[in-house]
C-alpha cells in the first residue's frame, strides 16, 4: 500500500534552495491550506488521508533515497550548492526517517465555505523549518479529490432539487445511482481515477471506475465496494451485425439479461428509430414483460433536444402514469441514460427542460466522464497553501501577503490572492464555519484536528463516516436553502 516513490524527489525543484533562502535564525514555519473562492461557495474536504498513508506515514527517508536524490539533484541545477543531503540525513538519524511535522485538518467529508482554513502544517523540530513548505507540492494535490467531491456534491444537490419538485414520493429518496462515474478513460493516471472516483462516491454510488472503491477500501477502511454498476453494451456490441442486424442485437440483449437492470446504447445508427420501431415497437411487449429495467442510452446529439424527443417517443410507445406531483413517469421497465455531453450546466438544463415539459426527473439517469474527473483544476476552487506564521530568532511573527495588482482595465486593486496571517483555527459559529485566530473564541472547539504528527497517522477516518458526515452537511445546507438563508 505504501508508495515506492522517493519522497525526496516529490517537491518543486526550487524548494530545495529554501533551506538557505529563509532568513537566518528561522526555526518554525507554519502554513495553512484554503480554498480562496472559485466556482462553488462551499468545498468538500477529502483525500488527505490517502496522501498521508501513501506518501508520508512511517519512515519515508532512507539511506537509499538520500543517495538517489544526491546523485540526481545536482544535475537539475547544474551546481552542487542547492540540494543538501545532510538535511535528510538529519531526519534519518534524529527521527528514524519519520517526518517531524504536525498536520491539523478539518475532518474529511466536511462542507466548508470558501475562504476558510482546511489544513495547517508546521515543523516540530526547529532544525527542519524548511520541511513545512517543502511538503506543499505533495499536500496541495488534495485539491483534486476535494474538487471532484465538491462537484459531485453539487450535482447531488441539483438532482435532489428536481426529484423533490417532480419525482414520485417513492423515488424522491432514491437518488444515489442517478449520476454514474464514466471517467476512468478520461483521466491522466490510475491514481487520478482512484482519487476522483472515491471522491464521487461520497455523494453517489453509481460508478464504472472500480479504482475508486479499491482506494476507499485500501486507504479508508471501507468494508464494501461502494461503487455499483450494471450490465451494459457499448457500440462494439451494438454494431457487430451492422445496421441491418441492430434489432437482433437488441433482442439478444434482452434475452441475455431477462431480469434486473440492463443498459443498451441505442444511437449507433438512428436513436429515434431504435426507440420508436425497435424498443417501443417490435420489442415492446418483451421489454414490458421483464422483471427489471431496460435503460435506453442515447449517446450523441444535443442532450436537451435529443432527450426531449426520446422521451416523447417512449412516453407515446410505452405509455405513462402521472405521479402525485403532476409529472409523467414511464413504466418501471423503461428508463433513459444520458451519458454524452453531461456536466453540471447541462444537467441543470436537462432537468429544467424535463420539468417544463411535464416529465418527471425519475425517468432519467446520468453518466459523467471527463467533466466529472478531468475537467477540473486547482483554480476551480482556487486552492492555495501559504505561510501565515513563523518563528525567527525565537520570536513569533505573523506572515501574510497582500498583492497589489492591475486589472484588465489598468486599475490598481488588492488581489484575491491575499493570505491570512497568524496561527489559525476553524470554529463553528451560528452562521457556520469561521476561521479565527488560534487564541480567539476559546470557548469554541477547534474543528481542525491533529491527523499526522512526526510520521504517525493520528486520527484515521473511515469512508463510511466521511460519507455520513457529508450527507449530514448537505442536509443542513439544503435546510438553509429551503428556509431562505442560503442560495441554491
Amino acid at each position: 500500500m505504501k508508495t515506492q516513490e522517493n519522497l525526496l524527489l516529490l517537491a518543486d525543484a526550487y524548494k530545495y534552495s529554501h533551506h538557505r533562502l529563509y532568513q537566518p535564525g528561522t526555526s518554525r514555519i507554519y502554513s495553512y491550506l484554503e480554498s480562496r473562492g472559485g466556482r462553488f461557495d462551499n468545498t468538500v474536504f477529502f483525500g488527505l488521508q490517502y496522501f498521508l498513508k501513501h506518501y508520508l506515514e512511517g519512515a519515508v527517508v532512507t539511506t537509499d533515497k538520500i543517495e538517489e536524490a544526491a546523485e540526481w539533484m545536482p544535475e537539475v541545477f547544474g551546481r552542487n550548492d542547492v540540494f543538501d543531503p545532510s538535511l535528510f540525513r538529519y531526519i534519518l538519524g534524529r527521527h528514524g526517517g519519520r517526518l517531524p511535522v504536525r498536520i491539523r485538518a478539518v475532518r474529511e467529508g466536511s462542507l466548508v465555505p470558501v475562504h476558510n482554513v482546511l489544513l495547517t502544517i508546521e515543523n516540530t523540530d526547529p532544525a527542519c523549518f524548511w520541511l513545512t513548505n517543502f511538503l506543499e507540492t505533495l499536500l496541495m494535490q488534495v485539491w483534486y479529490p476535494s474538487t471532484v467531491a465538491t462537484l459531485s456534491h453539487e450535482v447531488r444537490r441539483v438532482v435532489e432539487r428536481y426529484y423533490r419538485d417532480t419525482a414520485s414520493a417513492a423515488a424522491e429518496g432514491d437518488t444515489g445511482y442517478v449520476l454514474n462515474d464514466f471517467g476512468f478513460r478520461g483521466v491522466s493516471s490510475v491514481e487520478s481515477a482512484g482519487l476522483g472516483a472515491a471522491a464521487h462516491l461520497l455523494s453517489f454510488r453509481g460508478s464504472d471506475t472500480i479504482a475508486g472503491s479499491v482506494l476507499a477500501r485500501r486507504y479508508y477502511g471501507a468494508d464494501k465496494m461502494w461503487g455499483g454498476s450494471v450490465p451494459a453494451t457499448e457500440h462494439s456490441v451494438c454494431t457487430l451485425l451492422g445496421e441491418a442486424g441492430e434489432l437482433d442485437v437488441f433482442r439478444h440483449v434482452l434475452e441475455t439479461y431477462p431480469t434486473g437492470i440492463v443498459a443498451c446504447v441505442s444511437d449507433s445508427y438512428d436513436i429515434f428509430r431504435a426507440c420508436a420501431d425497435y424498443w417501443g415497437g417490435t420489442l415492446r411487449d418483451q421489454v414490458l414483460a421483464r422483471e427489471g429495467t431496460l435503460v435506453i442510452r442515447p449517446d450523441s446529439g444535443d442532450p436537451v433536444f435529443t432527450l426531449l424527443r426520446v422521451m416523447d417517443i417512449l412516453l407515446e410507445k410505452f405509455g405513462y402514469t402521472v405521479n402525485e406531483k403532476g409529472y409523467k413517469v414511464l413504466p418501471p421497465q423503461v428508463r433513459v441514460l444520458q451519458g454524452d455531453g453531461v456536466d453540471l450546466d447541462s444537467i441543470r438544463a436537462i432537468y429544467g427542460a424535463l420539468q417544463v415539459n411535464g416529465i418527471s426527473a425519475e425517468n432519467l439517469v446520468l453518466g459523467m466522464g471527463g467533466a466529472l474527473l478531468q475537467k477540473v483544476d486547482r483554480d476551480t476552487q482556487q486552492f492555495a497553501l501559504k505561510c501565515s506564521w513563523a518563528e525567527v530568532n525565537g520570536a513569533g511573527t505573523e506572515v501574510r501577503k497582500r498583492p497589489l495588482e492591475l486589472d484588465g482595465s489598468g486599475r490598481l486593486h488588492r488581489s484575491f490572492k491575499g493570505s491570512k496571517g497568524g496561527r489559525l483555527k476553524l470554529v463553528r459559529a451560528a452562521d457556520g464555519y469561521r476561521t479565527v485566530g488560534e487564541a480567539e473564541y476559546p470557548e469554541r472547539a477547534d474543528e481542525l484536528i491533529t491527523v499526522f504528527e512526526n510520521g504517525v497517522l493520528c486520527a484515521e477516518q473511515s469512508y463510511d463516516e466521511i460519507r455520513e458526515r457529508l450527507a449530514a452537511e448537505r442536509k443542513r445546507l439544503e435546510e438553509k436553502v429551503l428556509n431562505g438563508f442560503e442560495k441554491f
